[in-house]
């Protein structure tokens, strides 16, 4: 008898619960799931508001049918799917490693026009010329020489042993050397006439034994070499611009653009106020006025040199949240602010003096602009996870000259 008197009870105590007549008796609610965090959204100038909170929705009784058992009321939020499977269980998002060919997140930065390799482009008319010898009549000077025969000014010199300043005399014979020479007009960048062949700037650079500060002057002829032994020749633009990869190197030595005869390079700027335009030759300090300072404080996940599957790191990479200040490793003048270089995201190029040059990679939002002047501990640009990075993460480097050191060789220890 107790028996039946407990599961009539039961019986009665759920028909009054379908029925609404005891409201505040609600089933046991099974413990929520563990749901992977959402991804970090990029860093911008507007703080970020906590999301809404999304209460439970009051139920409607199901109706009751004659041929299946009653439902369960059960608490879910407006909108909420139901899924009869259990979804599995999956690590956060910043634990799993981005896939090293897709960019991550968008760059935000100032307003500033194109680089100057993409606003100034080449029209590539190089001259061929034969080796030959030309003998030096009254009054002819070096340039006057390579005018005429159509080779550059600094290879006749080296063809022939000349020094500064570059005296020749009449009656001297001098050797011509034979090539491609490019007549570099007025804006040109290093960049954009490598582009316009389809040869990678560094062969130039080597070609015609460029040095420090790497800037072009109009009217200067250089050559261009030919394309590697057994490659196939490109026939139009599209094909050389793609042949063409950019990096690091390339915008220190042949980002700038040509300088006119009557044209100084630009004074730096102490405010990112003032937008330089891009046919404005960014000057580089002279000195370099303090050792070097770590750009963010976090840890070291990567270190400079070969990785363990044979790529090589020109730098070293520190994990820090998003949003984190990036700051200027020593005083200098920014020399490029973009994301030209796919891997590497949102980028700050700092030139320092004495052939030092700094880069910081990877950032979500940069804060200044090419021309500015900054000073040791300055904040350039907020961390993030842009370009190829695998986590929120600073690419950093430094160089002298055109060749990477290792930062940990430079900056204090901890």
């Amino acid at each position: 008898m107790k028996r039946k008197s407990d599961a009539i009870g039961r019986i009665i105590g759920a028909g009054l619960l379908l029925s609404g007549c005891i409201p505040n008796m609600e089933p046991p609610m099974r413990a929520a799931e563990p749901v992977a965090p959402p991804p970090v959204a990029p860093v911008s100038a507007t703080p970020q508001q906590p999301a809404p909170v999304v209460r439970p929705a009051p139920a409607t009784p199901a109706p009751r049918s004659s041929t299946s058992r009653p439902a369960i009321r059960r608490s879910v939020p407006i909108g909420a799917a139901r899924n009869p499977e259990r979804a599995p269980t999956t690590p956060p998002i910043a634990q799993r490693p981005v896939p090293a060919a897709m960019p991550t997140a968008p760059v935000s930065s100032l307003p500033a026009p194109r680089p100057s390799w993409e606003v100034r482009p080449v029209t590539p008319d190089a001259r061929e010329i034969t080796d030959s010898i030309y003998i030096v009549k009254p009054g002819d000077t070096l340039r006057g020489v390579a005018d005429r025969t159509g080779a550059g000014s600094e290879a006749i010199a080296r063809a022939n042993a000349l020094t500064p300043p570059f005296l020749i005399r009449a009656g001297q014979r001098l050797t011509i050397p034979g090539g491609r020479y490019h007549l570099v007009r007025s804006g040109e960048s290093g960049i954009a006439i490598a582009r316009a062949y389809g040869v990678a700037w560094s062969r130039i650079v080597e070609a015609n034994a460029l040095s420090e500060p790497y800037v072009l002057r109009a009217g200067q002829r250089i050559l261009i070499p030919g394309n590697a032994a057994g490659a196939t020749p490109l026939s139009t633009a599209a094909e050389r611009a793609a042949a063409f990869k950019l990096d690091v190197d390339d915008i220190l030595t042949g980002g700038e653009p040509a300088l006119a005869s009557n044209q100084e390079p630009a004074k730096p700027s102490a405010t990112p106020r003032r937008v330089l335009p891009p046919t404005a030759v960014v000057a580089a300090p002279a000195r370099l006025r303090s050792g070097f300072a770590w750009p963010v404080d976090g840890r070291v996940v990567k270190r400079f040199g070969a990785g363990s599957s044979g790529e090589r790191n020109d730098g070293i990479k520190v994990a820090v949240p998003v949003g984190t200040p990036i700051k200027a490793t020593a005083d200098g003048v920014v020399a490029y602010v973009g994301d030209g270089i796919a891997a590497l995201g949102g980028l700050v190029i700092v030139k320092h003096g004495d052939g030092w040059t700094s880069v910081y990679g990877h950032a979500s939002k940069l804060m200044v602009q090419r021309g500015q002047s900054v000073k040791r501990g300055q904040t350039l640009a907020l961390s993030g996870q842009t370009g190829f990075a695998d986590r929120p993460e600073l690419h950093f480097e430094l160089r002298r000259g055109r060749t990477p050191v290792d930062p940990l060789t430079q900056l204090p220890g901890r």
